[in-house]
């Protein structure tokens, strides 16, 4: 009876083997219950499961240093036969490049980077466009006009994300301010808190982030001011004071690429989607008056239909240097090399 039970054992775990047409890894720079950046991923990788069942394998490691553990990891997934790996932070990409050189028969895909290879593309998404919507309801419900912004590193990416908002801002409330404290880190909620409350102690009545963790936004609960998260849906975190998050969506493109990888289809490129896409959205709460939110909605709609682009001149930098004239929108170029502040940001690029 227990050979028999051996027997199916057996046969079962085989077959299950067998039925697996590809093997995908991830590596994450932080850990799958950050409540952002990193979760927000792991539950693309869960869709992932949940579409294609059996016939894939995925597997993740969670909190890896970039350029240190990297290499080790990217190598150790090529080498036990994933065809396809997912590396999810911008400090990831120079290490990917060089690993993906010496395993060409895998496709990498690098989140947020801008280098390619015959086997590496890159992914990000127009995160910028609900983060300037996001900017319409701090500019909308500030009352100090101080907003606060708790921002990771001095990288386009961010740079552009908090211009983006900072313009929501403006449009709303051109006397208000947007002021940046940077951290110098992706996820330490301690550093991150710390920036909050010095914002806070400003005069800030409402704080944003583009951090990984909620800790901003729970120092701004903790003080009565209003909390503008990222990456997820923070609400959780801070039900009292919570208004809104710009999220990302990473499932469909996930299932977008294996199935590319899948039927041999697949090619290096560089994906950039936005709101018409779904890879990214906007989250408000109940905290955000109707008029607000109905401004919001219009204006997301007017985004999706190509008639609402956030960087659309007259456009100003700190200095108030004319960056783009009336009716002017930088192209993806400009917009991914992004090193200057738009003029109601205080703070240092």
């Amino acid at each position: 009876m227990r050979r028999l039970i051996w027997i199916i054992t057996f046969l079962a775990i085989a077959g299950l083997s067998m039925a697996v047409e590809l093997k995908v890894g991830f590596v994450y720079v932080g850990t799958i219950d950050d409540g952002g950046w990193t979760e927000m991923h792991d539950r693309g990788r869960l869709h992932l499961e949940e579409t294609f069942g059996n016939s894939i394998e995925t597997n993740y490691i969670e909190s890896i240093t970039e350029g240190e553990q990297d290499i080790e990891i990217l190598e150790s997934f090529a080498e036990r036969g994933y065809r396809l790996i997912f590396s999810t932070s911008f400090g990831f990409m120079d290490d990917v490049i060089q690993v993906a050189s010496l395993f060409s028969d895998t496709v990498f895909m690098h989140c947020s980077g801008y280098k390619t290879a015959p086997n590496v593309g890159t992914y990000f998404g127009r995160i910028y466009e609900p983060g300037y919507l996001t900017g319409l309801i701090a500019g909308s419900m500030t009352k100090s006009d101080i907003i606060g912004y708790v921002a990771t590193f001095n990288i386009p990416e961010v740079i552009r994300g908090i211009n983006a908002f900072a313009l929501g801002v403006e449009k709303a409330n051109p006397g208000a301010r947007v002021h940046v404290i940077w951290t110098r880190t992706w996820f330490d909620p301690s550093l991150e808190r710390e920036a909050a409350v010095a914002l806070l102690d400003l005069g800030a009545d409402v704080i944003a982030q583009s951090q990984d963790s909620p800790a901003a936004i729970q120092a701004a609960g903790e003080r009565g001011a209003y909390a503008i998260g990222y990456n997820s849906d923070m609400r959780a975190f801070n039900p009292d004071t919570y208004l809104a998050s710009p999220v990302w969506n990473w499932g469909p493109f996930y299932e977008r690429v294996v199935n590319e990888v899948m039927n041999g289809t697949w090619k290096s490129y560089q994906y950039w989607g936005g709101t018409a896409e779904g890879t990214v959205e906007i989250v408000m709460s109940e905290l955000v008056p109707a008029e607000i939110r109905a401004r919001v909605l219009k204006e997301r709609e007017m985004i999706i239909k190509d008639d609402l682009h956030p960087f659309e001149g007259p456009l100003y930098d700190q200095k108030g240097t004319l960056r783009y004239d009336s009716g002017e929108i930088p192209d993806d170029s400009a917009l991914l090399s992004m090193d200057w502040f738009v003029r109601n940001v205080v703070g240092n690029p």
